[in-house]
């Protein structure tokens, strides 16, 4: 009998977020993480051949290692504080030393001259900068620190948080005008969920849609707004064979963004892309650039 393929969502490939919390060692964590996402993949192949079977029993493999409310306790125990996880920490430097953000973030309300500039403000708060954080996992992250500038719109797939709005970004109405767009996108740990190369392009593209309009900076040459931060698992870019680091900025300069900032760890890849062009339609397909033992197979294509 043959199985039908059915197209996949991007629910399909971001867990939902796990109610429960635990402590485990970050050797445990990370073991936990691995297991899951070899198994996933191994299960994704397995419906894609149509064999339920194997699909089946590697079901079965993926809850006895935990299931998903145990893959989340283990990403959310490594994005714990204590343990240096928060991605924003980084976005939050990166606009510091380009002067959006000022260093000290007990800012008195009588301060005059927060900003350098306050380009829109977001409706009647007058709050200068508006952020899109798709993906968040919580409302205590370290760019939660600046209520007075910036006014952030937390979403997820499967939100379970107060404060963050449960909805797919692609089903997100497109903002009618610039004033319902945002000055930062934030992108940490979202594409590499995404389970279909065609949809990453499809997101990236989308996103310029939400950024407002480029504005010449007023007063310095370091600006870095609008912007798009993202953030990878290193491997997607240093261990695949379709993709690397000058593809991907290759591809963003495509869709209109410049590299500004950019840092790699041991285990993940961040980058500040602003938004400074148009989109200029070029294609890119899915080509394998290297090949070799244990390299994964991440790619983005663009239609």
């Amino acid at each position: 009998m043959v199985v039908k393929k059915r197209q996949k969502v991007l629910s399909h490939g971001r867990p939902p977020v796990a109610q429960k919390k635990e402590r485990m060692s970050s050797k445990r964590s990370r073991t936990i993480i691995r297991e899951h996402h070899r198994l996933e993949k191994e299960r994704a192949i397995a419906l894609k051949k149509g064999d339920v079977k194997l699909a089946n029993d590697i079901k079965e493999a993926i809850e006895k290692n935990g299931g998903i409310e145990g893959y989340q306790a283990a990403s959310k125990q490594g994005q714990s504080k204590d343990r240096g996880g928060d991605s924003s920490k980084l976005l939050v430097e990166w606009l510091q030393h380009a002067k959006v953000l000022k260093s000290d973030i007990s800012i008195s309300k009588d301060e005059p001259n927060l900003i350098k500039r306050c380009p829109h403000g977001s409706g009647s708060s007058n709050i200068p900068y508006r952020l899109l954080e798709i993906g968040a996992l919580s409302t205590q992250n370290a760019i939660s620190k600046f209520p007075k500038l910036i006014d952030v719109t937390r979403i997820d797939l499967n939100s379970q948080g107060d404060g963050i709005e449960q909805q797919d970004f692609m089903k997100r109405p497109l903002p009618s005008s610039d004033n319902e767009k945002f000055d930062i996108v934030s992108l940490s740990l979202v594409v590499n969920f995404v389970p279909e190369a065609v949809q990453r392009g499809e997101m990236l593209k989308r996103v310029a849609r939400f950024l407002r309009s480029k504005e010449p900076p007023i007063e310095s040459e370091e600006s870095v707004l609008p912007a798009l931060f993202l953030v990878l698992p290193l491997s997607c870019v240093a261990n695949s064979r379709y993709m690397d680091e000058d593809l991907l900025v290759q591809i963003m300069h495509n869709l209109g963004f410049v590299l500004t900032n950019r840092k790699k760890t041991s285990k993940l890849c961040y980058h500040l892309f602003k938004l400074d062009n148009e989109d200029n339609r070029v294609k890119t397909e899915k080509k394998m650039i290297i090949d070799g033992p244990g390299m994964n197979n991440f790619c983005i294509v663009v239609e």
